[in-house]
């Protein structure tokens, strides 16, 4: 496969002038400070199932996120765990939904707390309890989940997601049986970019694991990328023609290159080379502009995949040295 983007040296000093939108820290601050009727919604509901795995409990999560509205969820946990335990909060891929509850075990089979948090509207079996999102703004959207609401930063799809991801950090904060802090947020893609900005929002993480990192530089992506999602905006913005300006406004609330500014947690981030989804000139923005420490794998030869499970394995390790550190600090 051809490169797809700036070579790799020049990814790294990569920079580019992305103007942060005027108001951006108080958009944020009023969207998670409260909920219906100007309380911030809290009481997470843990329903345990029954998986057939003798050696993993396995838990169906409901947890209040914007709006109020419940956000499903798989938490798995040890089955004869000791003491408050390290939890990793997972954000999932584009269209992807949480799954069946004996899926993902790699966290909890490691003996951690791992939560992985449905995204509304993408989950794909009502059987298994997807999260629905049936707000408002959604008019005129090119099919998939980056255009819906993307008229104002307050109708957009992604501060609805945004929020349920801070909510589920907060319920993990809250169980009895996790350590608030050792918690650890990552996921692949949409699941890069959302634990991106939840990096940026949240204080006191221990961790943050970005792979292959989406809603990174939307200007750019939005113009050198062929394939969806990225295309959606193009695709919106070609029967739109007089809408970039606000649309790459809006957008601008969420980029992952502007949450990066604020995090103070220790990252890991992967990116792919050979990425013809989220280039790597997108992923790398967000990178360089991180402001917490920071370490990185790059997969020379990788498309979209990345590391894959060889990257399971680096966080693996990852994980265990922050951990080990949080609990004898």
């Amino acid at each position: 496969m051809p490169s797809v983007d700036l070579p790799l040296d020049d990814c790294l000093t990569y920079r580019p002038d992305l103007p942060e939108p005027d108001g951006f820290d108080a958009f944020w601050s009023d969207t998670l400070a409260a909920g219906p009727g100007g309380v911030a919604p809290t009481g997470a509901v843990f329903t345990e199932v029954t998986a057939g795995l003798p050696q993993v409990r396995v838990y169906d999560v409901s947890v209040p996120g914007h709006g109020g509205r419940p956000v499903r969820g798989w938490l798995r946990m040890p089955a004869r765990s000791e003491g408050p335990l390290g939890c990793v909060v997972e954000f999932l891929g584009y269209g992807r939904g949480r799954g069946l509850a004996h899926e993902n075990l790699l966290w909890a089979c490691a003996g951690y707390a791992h939560l992985v948090m449905d995204t509304r509207g993408q989950g794909w079996s009502a059987a298994v309890g997807a999260t629905d999102d049936t707000d408002a703004g959604a008019a005129g959207a090119i099919p998939g989940f980056l255009t819906r609401g993307i008229e104002s930063p307050q109708t957009y799809y992604y501060r609805r997601v945004v929020t349920d991801a801070v909510r589920c950090v907060e319920a993990m904060r809250e169980h009895p049986e996790i350590d608030p802090a050792r918690i650890v947020v990552t996921g692949v893609s949409q699941g890069g970019g959302i634990a991106l900005a939840v990096s940026g929002l949240v204080r006191g993480l221990a961790g943050v694991m970005p792979d292959v990192p989406f809603l990174c530089n939307f200007p750019r992506a939005a113009r050198i990328t062929a394939l969806p999602p990225y295309t959606e905006i193009a695709s919106y913005l070609s029967l739109h023609r007089d809408r970039a300006a606000s649309v790459f406004r809006t957008l601008s609330y969420f980029d992952g290159a502007h949450h990066a500014v604020r995090a103070t947690a220790p990252a890991l981030f992967s990116i792919a080379m050979m990425d013809e989804i989220c280039p790597p000139s997108t992923c790398f923005t967000a990178y360089n502009r991180y402001a917490g420490p920071k370490e990185l794998e790059v997969y020379g030869f990788n498309g979209h995949e990345g590391g894959a499970e060889h990257h399971r394995s680096r966080q693996l390790t990852w994980v265990r040295s922050l951990f080990d550190r949080s609990a004898t600090a």
